[in-house]
């Protein structure tokens, strides 16, 4: 088996398996070294949650060649936002015609997204798997990186010219390169299940933000809706404790009547919330992706499409360096790239880490002024355009492939 590559990436996950499409065809043997058998339940790729993609991430997947079965498979778009804070005064909407745009993003299953990605890495031949197993060392040296992977065969070394950690908020390339993330720990939990909703939910997502957290209801096929339910820590066992009767009503006292009575819920599962930024996410040979570089909340339902955006990003610089003959692993190379996505990564960092700190102040005084606010944005149309560009992913430097340019 060949242990000599250009990229190993670690993780292939949703946007490590992103990667791996977008750098099809460009002349560079990669291996993907994954923790988790992809076909498991235990795969995110392959789970039932869902995930609210940016039209600029359609973009993105339909210049990487997978977006025709990612619909195919079910793909439900988002034509209008509904904004709204419980208790008190004002609203945004926003819709996806005023941007000219067929949809703002789409609402899709992971097991989805994953099925596709994988579809289209099945035949590549210029990337080999390493699933299930896990990366025990890395070694940065001058010309390469070598790396320790143990798997179900035993110990095997692989060498690259680059190492891309797309591994996770909890990422083994960043543990074993000794690099540090910062994490804030919002003391909430996301509570996510699904619903059917009791009167037409015409393609509209929902974020309402209540005391205890940010609730978004998004429209999925069969009428149905995912819900994410951002409560506080010390709730959230007592909401996964509830009678599927129980939630249905704190969930409607909660949202209110916009969808009609709420019925049919899922399986509930939780998954804790943090901001994590990591001041150094490459030096030469390494650099990191999606959630290894930086975890945002999910209010706005940015974080997968700014990890998607990383992904393409990195595919445009490693490609336009190989046509100019440079070393893809080269420190300059990959500080381009990091310059590069600093300033999208920090906007979408502060847009969420704001709408959260924002709306969960209780004071009066910010309550007149988010009202104030939400209103606000509803009427001038500057501030409305700049929240639909940064809401669809159109926002900033955006990379060839969220421009529908190909690499």
């Amino acid at each position: 088996m060949n242990s000599d590559f250009d990229i190993v990436i670690v993780g292939g996950g949703m946007v490590g398996a992103s990667l791996a499409c977008a750098l099809r065809g460009a002349g560079l043997r990669i291996a993907v070294v994954e923790a988790v058998p992809l076909k498991s339940e235990a795969q995110p790729s392959y789970n039932e949650r869902t995930i609210a993609l940016a039209y600029g991430s359609r973009r993105i997947f339909e210049g990487v060649g997978v977006w025709d079965e990612i619909e195919r498979r079910g793909a439900t778009p988002i034509e209008r936002i509904h904004v709204s804070h419980r208790g008190y005064f004002g609203a945004t909407r926003l819709a996806a015609g005023e941007l000219r745009l067929p949809a703002l993003g789409y609402v899709v299953e992971n097991r989805v997204l994953g099925a596709a990605l994988m579809q289209a890495l099945a035949d590549a031949t210029e990337v080999t798997w390493h699933c299930p197993a896990t990366v025990e060392e890395i070694r940065i040296e001058a010309d390469g990186a070598r790396l320790r992977v143990e798997g179900t065969a035993g110990s095997i070394e692989l060498s690259a010219r680059l190492v891309v950690g797309a591994d996770g908020a909890h990422s083994a390339v960043r543990r074993l390169l000794g690099i540090e993330a910062a994490r804030t720990d919002y003391a909430q939990v996301a509570v996510v299940a699904t619903v059917a909703a009791g009167l037409p939910h015409a393609n509209t997502a929902y974020e309402r933000f209540t005391a205890s957290g940010p609730l978004a209801a998004l429209p999925m096929r069969d009428n149905r809706c995912a819900i994410v339910w951002s409560a506080r820590a010390d709730e959230a066992d007592t909401i996964l404790g509830w009678t599927d009767a129980e939630y249905l009503a704190q969930l409607q006292q909660r949202f209110g009547d916009r969808l009609g009575r709420l019925a049919a819920p899922g399986a509930r599962t939780k998954y804790p919330l943090a901001l994590t930024r990591v001041p150094q996410t490459n030096t030469a040979r390494m650099v990191l992706i999606g959630n290894a570089a930086h975890t945002v909340h999910p209010v706005a339902g940015q974080g997968f499409n700014l990890g998607l955006r990383d992904a393409a990003a990195l595919a445009e610089v490693l490609v336009a360096a190989g046509k100019a003959g440079e070393d893809i692993g080269a420190a300059a190379v990959l500080q381009r790239y990091a310059v590069w996505r600093r300033r999208d990564t920090r906007a979408t960092e502060i847009f969420t880490d704001g709408l959260v700190r924002l709306f969960s102040n209780e004071s009066r005084l910010l309550a007149l002024l988010r009202g104030s606010g939400l209103v606000a944005i509803d009427l001038v149309p500057p501030l409305k355009r700049r929240l639909l560009r940064m809401t669809s992913g159109l926002a900033g430097r955006l990379p060839r492939l969220a421009r529908g340019l190909p690499l």
